[in-house]
């Protein structure tokens, strides 16, 4: 799935000049975790977001450090963190460069950027113009679509057994497990000896996710083995 199938397309910015209670105020309206700051060209410079509006002067939450943490603090950074709990404007406390994706972008690679970066948005670009934002919360309704519409399969025991086990060997972290795996009217039966309760979990885990699958049953024994 890619980015111009989930993302906002009404996309809600802000201009540098944009005041930070105004920015404020627009995050809570229509409640985003962040906004897109754009120039008079439409181009995006920056964003805003609920962590850069954290360390405000006004609220009492600018950053104090001791004194002995201040001398050890290079000046660009104490300069940096001043302005961004005094200054008035967006494109003084706004981030950049900002993380961007294309239209074509999966939401794989867009949640990669999420967690690699430790972001909760990613504005969409066409060439040089934003065409939309996907959020965190963009990837949830996908998560919660795909979990609705899907409904129950039906498959061949054999089948069924042959998908769970092409899944489990690539998987390194199953090499270690000496089980046997059967299927019987979608019920997958698990038996034999596994290393640990998350390698127990995590065969569990792959079977559900095979379509066809009913139920498992689970007769493993945990056993440190031990591997050469």
């Amino acid at each position: 799935m890619k980015a111009a199938e989930v993302m906002e397309a009404d996309v809600v910015s802000v201009r540098p000049d944009t005041t930070v209670s105004d920015v404020a105020r627009t995050l809570l309206a229509r409640r985003i975790s962040a906004v897109p700051v754009l120039d008079e060209n439409a181009k995006l410079v920056g964003i805003v977001s609920e962590g850069d509006l954290i360390r405000r002067c006004e609220a009492g939450t600018e950053r104090h450090r001791s004194w002995w943490l201040e001398l050890l603090t290079t000046s660009e950074t104490l300069a940096t963190d001043y302005v961004k709990s005094h200054a008035r404007y967006a494109g003084e406390i706004m981030t950049r460069p900002v993380v961007t994706a294309q239209e074509e972008t999966t939401v794989a690679e867009i949640a990669k950027l999420f967690e690699h970066h430790n972001i909760k948005r990613v504005p969409i670009m066409r060439g040089s113009k934003v065409v939309g934002i996907v959020s965190r919360a963009d990837l949830l309704r996908v998560l919660a679509d795909l979990h609705e519409k899907s409904g129950p399969v039906t498959a061949d025991d054999n089948a069924i057994r042959a998908e769970v086990l092409k899944r489990l060997k690539v998987e390194h972290w199953f090499a270690s497990a000496q089980v046997e795996i059967s299927v019987r009217g979608g019920v997958v039966k698990v038996e034999g000896v596994v290393a640990s309760p998350e390698q127990q979990t995590a065969i569990r885990v792959a079977a559900e996710n095979v379509s066809g699958v009913r139920t498992l049953n689970d007769l493993t024994i945990q056993k440190k083995l031990i591997v050469e």
